[in-house]
């Protein structure tokens, strides 16, 4: 990753910058804090440039046009927030994506944090500032050519708001989430030469530093927990498998946990059931769960959150050789029940299953939740727009909703039940692995019902969000770090103490 911004907080003394940012309504009226420094002319100018621009103050719609004379800055970049009514339920993170997409690379500007109607807290001028630190991302640690100098230089921002202090306080808890997004995309815009699972392992223990407990289990320890699922997957591959265990006591001892559970298949061919060529090279991004529970797990620490809070994922290679698993294999999970593989490709439920298991068994949780890129047929229903939502607790469902509506990250809930679980039913086992074409994201999480026994569950199938998902105000990487702000607004709603 690249750090494309430099941010600083100061207060509305002076303009410092080559561009001046304000914010309009759909009625091209800026704030009163805005009016103050925008110079004589620009008025006129403004209201000229947006006719014949056809600038119609629009949410998150953007215009630049040339200072007036004497102005004191050389550009005046305007950024819509729509109707005055619907500032109350405007998103601030978006907003600030806009901003940092209007500001070329190598421009300094001063925003003026403020709106025409409505004041603007701290946490919210906080969020305008994460939605530039997220825009600004870039993953291009292998690109070997020079680049124009501009394009590499950085934007420099100064908001500009009545109360410096009161931001800079607001300003951390949204800097420990921005590192922890950024630290996922990093995990899966990674190439799988380079990110394994002895890698990522070793990736998650560096959140030792700001004081996570990180244990590593290798496929010796493995073996003698029995986790016979989970290693069935990685068996073809030449690389180890590992399970990484990561907590963060925010809480009290003895405050029960809550849990999150991510699905790391680093590299998935699809085994002996071996997937198509095209488009194979996005298996790299099949470890999104796993990326969003260390990006999680460094934010709740990073920003010293009050919980108890457990990150497991299973990390596994999917590879075919003379020592792969093959279809008609039968494996005991780690819960005792045995699985007959259908389908080598229907592998992260399998490392689920196991990781599942031993979180609910060994740490009793308040719940869990679980992520993982699972399912093709998510895209099929939800296309790329929500995250699928499965789940055996209408309560921890609504929250989730909550959550996902306050931070972008929306999610859906689709059905479980008894005639879906019998879809799974094996001849020879207790369990088959995958249950065909139709239902496909419902049968895989009815699979991993069969791994949580009694504890609060939910399960996000974030196929369609966490890679390749379509570019938005805040994210133009491949690798999206979706579901570390929604997990993170979750806690902070609803379990710290």
């Amino acid at each position: 990753m690249s750090q494309r911004l430099k941010l600083e907080v100061k207060a509305l003394n002076t303009i410092g910058g080559q561009d001046l940012v304000i914010f309009v309504s759909d009625k091209l009226t800026p704030a009163k804090l805005a009016e103050d420094w925008l110079g004589e002319g620009a008025h006129a100018l403004l209201a000229r440039a947006a006719a014949a621009d056809k600038f119609k103050g629009k949410v998150f719609s953007g215009m630049t046009l040339l200072a007036p004379d004497g102005a004191g800055y050389e550009r005046l970049v305007v950024i819509g927030v729509g109707p005055d009514a619907d500032h109350d339920k405007l998103d601030f993170a978006k907003l600030g994506g806009a901003v940092a997409g209007k500001l070329g690379s190598g421009r300094s500007a001063d925003v003026i944090i403020a709106l025409p109607d409505v004041e603007i807290s701290a946490e919210q001028a906080a969020a305008v500032a994460l939605g530039l630190r997220l825009r600004a991302y870039v993953f291009d640690r292998y690109k070997t050519k020079t680049r124009e100098a501009d394009d590499a230089d950085p934007i420099t921002v100064t908001l500009r708001t009545p109360d410096p202090a009161a931001l800079k306080k607001a300003l951390k808890a949204c800097e420990a989430v921005a590192g922890g997004v950024e630290i996922a995309r990093d995990l899966v815009n990674e190439p799988p030469n380079v990110l394994y699972p002895e890698e990522f392992a070793e990736r998650a223990a560096k959140l030792e530093k700001l004081g996570v407990e990180v244990e590593i289990l290798d496929e010796k320890q493995l073996k003698k927990i029995g986790m016979r699922a989970l290693l069935g997957v990685g068996q073809g591959s030449r690389r180890e498998s590992r399970v990484v265990v990561m907590r963060w006591n925010g809480a009290k001892p003895g405050v029960r946990p809550v849990a999150f559970v991510g699905k790391g298949v680093t590299f998935d061919t699809g085994g002996i059931s071996l997937k198509p060529g095209a488009g194979m090279e996005d298996m790299k991004g099949d470890m999104a769960g796993a990326a969003c529970v260390t990006g999680l797990m460094h934010a709740l620490a990073a920003r010293k959150a009050k919980v108890n809070a457990i990150g497991v994922i299973g990390l596994v290679e999917n590879m075919p050789d003379g020592n792969a698993q093959r279809p008609g294999d039968i494996v005991t999970s780690l819960s005792g029940q045995t699985i007959e593989i259908i389908n080598t490709d229907a592998e992260g439920r399998l490392v689920l299953a196991d990781v599942l298991w031993y979180t609910q068994d060994k740490y009793k949780p308040r719940f869990m939740i679980n992520l993982a890129t699972l399912t093709g047929a998510i895209l099929v229903a939800l296309a790329q727009e929500n995250a699928g939502l499965f789940s055996n607790d209408d309560e921890l469902c609504e929250r989730l909703a909550v959550a996902g509506k306050a931070t972008g990250e929306t999610v859906w809930r689709m059905p479980l039940g008894a005639a879906y679980d019998k879809m799974i039913d094996s001849k020879f086992a207790d369990m088959k692995n995958s249950a065909g074409r139709y239902g496909g994201s419902i049968t895989a999480a009815q699979f991993l019902q069969r791994h949580v026994n009694e504890t609060p569950w939910a399960h996000l199938d974030i196929a369609g969000t966490g890679m390749g998902s379509p570019n938005s105000e805040t994210n133009r990487s491949w690798g999206s770090g979706w579901g570390v702000r929604l997990l993170d607004r979750l806690v902070a709603n609803h379990y710290e103490s």
